[in-house]
């Protein structure tokens, strides 16, 4: 079977040591020292600051909306994975869609201001599939209109325009390490926080507010990584160099070898990827389920990144005209896209594509 990812499984002893030092320390979770150890690891790979682990990449974006204070509504992007969505609903909050580049899948900062009012108090834009957002003219609209900024940098690890980390941009940049994702610590996230002082309290919402024996200080919440998850971390960062360059290899063979008759995302200018998801755009959705269904049968099994467009959720009231992200919702598929696909599957899949596309 091929899926459209695969975890990756890092060096096997060296997590086994990782995993006997903490079952012989009992220490196995309250920022422990793997945690520590991440957390510095990552600000001086990734090249940021204030980075702050926790459980998942969903709680990275709720504890975001906690420490800025945000209320009424926040206008994001209705062309991404459903927790964007739904993390700001569960938290109160009134997503207000504003429509996609069709060329970057992105969310069109030329759509943005039409849609703030006077109770709008942030913006959620996402790096889709890694590709940055135009993340100067967001910080321009934001500047002008008093905004926050929350980017949903879930598939953006590692990468960097205009010779910086992404993640620098925003209030505060959020990530997931989920295991399907091109750097994972099997569940996890982080937040990268820009104003030293929202990272002070980031640290405290995610440990109940707690801020020493006997105190606490203020509302907070339990979100806080644990041992294991950090050593998994360590391990697969120590193999991340190995792991983007295999994945670039698998990227330059889908391009040079699929059909001139699909579509492919156009990165923005000035932007080092990090090769982290392979979508193709069909012309008609009859030409992608066909394509599905083919690869199915093969057992191959590519996903649909991003269907259905976030809009058309049922706890969505309002109705909202995104006819980019509307029409791409249903063109765009992912392939199988990880480091360690082969030639004979990679040529498996191309030809069965291009044989229905041609």
């Amino acid at each position: 079977m091929i899926n459209v990812t695969k975890t990756f499984v890092p060096n096997k002893s060296k997590y086994k040591e990782y995993v006997d030092e903490i079952l012989n320390s009992g220490w196995f979770t309250n920022n422990g020292k793997f945690v520590q150890k991440l957390e510095k690891r990552l600000e001086e790979f990734l090249g940021v600051k204030n980075l702050v682990l926790v459980s998942n990449g969903t709680l990275a974006l709720q504890i975001a909306y906690k420490a800025l204070e945000l209320s009424g509504e926040v206008i994001t992007t209705p062309f991404s994975f459903v927790a964007t969505t739904s993390s700001l609903v569960w938290e109160g909050l009134n997503p207000v869609f504003a429509d996609i580049d069709g060329n970057t899948y992105c969310i069109d900062p030329n759509k943005i201001e039409e849609r703030i009012t006077e109770k709008t108090s942030a913006i959620v834009p996402v790096h889709v599939f890694g590709n940055p957002c135009d993340v100067e003219k967001i910080d321009e609209i934001a500047k002008k209109n008093n905004l926050k900024v929350v980017y949903d940098a879930a598939h953006a690890f590692d990468v960097k325009f205009n010779g910086q980390s992404v993640l620098n941009y925003g209030d505060i940049s959020t990530l997931s390490f989920h295991s399907t994702k091109i750097f994972h610590t099997i569940e996890g996230g982080a937040l990268i926080i820009k104003d030293d002082e929202v990272y002070k309290k980031v640290k405290k919402l995610i440990n109940f507010g707690i801020t020493g024996p006997d105190v606490i200080d203020g509302l907070g919440i339990n979100s806080k990584m644990n041992e294991f998850q950090a050593a998994m971390g360590l391990c697969v960062l120590d193999e991340f160099e190995n792991i983007k360059n295999n994945r670039k290899k698998v990227y330059e063979y889908y391009r040079e070898n699929l059909s001139n008759k699909l579509k492919f995302q156009i990165l923005n200018k000035d932007v080092e990827w990090n090769y982290s998801y392979f979508p193709v755009e069909f012309e008609m959705e009859e030409q992608l389920l066909k394509v599905k269904k083919v690869l199915n049968d093969n057992n191959i099994y590519p996903r649909r990144y991003f269907y259905p467009s976030l809009e058309t959720l049922n706890y969505i009231k309002e109705k909202y005209e995104v006819e980019n992200s509307s029409s791409l919702s249903k063109r765009i598929l992912c392939l199988p896209f990880y480091d360690s696909l082969t030639k004979d599957e990679l040529d498996k899949i191309i030809n069965i594509v291009n044989e229905i596309v041609s």
